[in-house]
């Protein structure tokens, strides 16, 4: 998954619960909530007053190190 301002919090969930943790972390304790589900993360963080920037870079880092685990796992079982 590639995470973009325009990524909703939902889609995130959806794709990895474990990553609600980086919304916790700036203060998003909301994100079981339906509204939050459908908001963007450039509006949640205009809301909670946070770097959108520096949200998604997490979110993308965390993705891309699931990712590496993901194919390695696949890599050591043939």
């Amino acid at each position: 998954m590639v995470v973009t301002r325009d990524t909703t919090i939902g889609e995130v969930l959806a794709e990895d619960m474990g990553a609600a943790r980086f919304f916790f972390e700036i203060g998003m304790h909301c994100v079981g909530c339906p509204s939050s589900s459908g908001e963007s993360i450039a509006e949640a963080c205009v809301v909670h007053g946070t770097n959108e920037d520096e949200l998604v870079s997490k979110l993308n880092e965390y993705f891309q190190r699931s990712e590496e685990r993901r194919v390695g796992k696949e890599c050591r079982s043939r």
